[in-house]
């Protein structure tokens, strides 16, 4: 498991269900240097073939850590905000100052965060979605995927923190159009 040698925001999954989303996950969170912290129960095995698969060979080098409940979790880190992500919030991810103690908190994929999950969380926010249901008359998307989201937040909370422009050349990520 990849060891962080400097502070840096965290990422926390409440239940999540479905392995290939927290193997997606598992494998931003080591592309951006970032623990990852799983509470109880989950909707799946630690030796699902789905996880691994969607975390492909980076899984074992991944910080994991799991915990048995949100009260254990929060617990364990009263020094640091919980940022809980929701679409049911209308304060914008781009309002947060983020800090680099900060944890990002995502729920379940089927039906997000509880609302007494949330009330014990310092800051509440969502992604943006100018295309989503409350914005288009004709219906739009009403959430992201749950690794899409995590990503999206984790890229902002780094860009922010100015955490990115700490990589090598070697380890940028490219993307090539034909």
């Amino acid at each position: 498991m990849n060891t962080n040698t400097s502070s840096r925001p965290r990422v926390a999954l409440f239940e999540p269900r479905i392995p290939q989303n927290t193997g997606t996950i598992g494998r931003s969170c080591l592309a951006f240097n970032m623990s990852l912290d799983i509470i109880k129960p989950t909707g799946f095995s630690f030796e699902d073939k789905y996880l691994k698969r969607a975390g492909l060979d980076y899984w074992r080098h991944v910080d994991v850590h799991l915990y048995e409940s949100f009260d254990e979790y929060k617990n364990s880190f009263k020094k640091s905000r919980i940022i809980a992500l929701t679409k049911k919030s209308n304060n914008l991810i781009s309002n947060i100052i983020y800090k680099d103690t900060d944890i990002l908190l995502f729920g379940r994929e089927d039906t997000g965060l509880p609302d007494n999950i949330m009330d014990k969380c310092e800051i509440v926010a969502g992604i943006p979605m100018p295309g989503g249901e409350n914005q288009l008359k004709t219906g739009g998307v009403r959430s992201l995927n749950l690794s899409v989201a995590s990503g999206i937040v984790c890229y902002s909370a780094c860009l922010q923190l100015n955490l990115l422009s700490k990589t090598s050349s070697n380890s940028l990520f490219l993307i090539y159009s034909r």
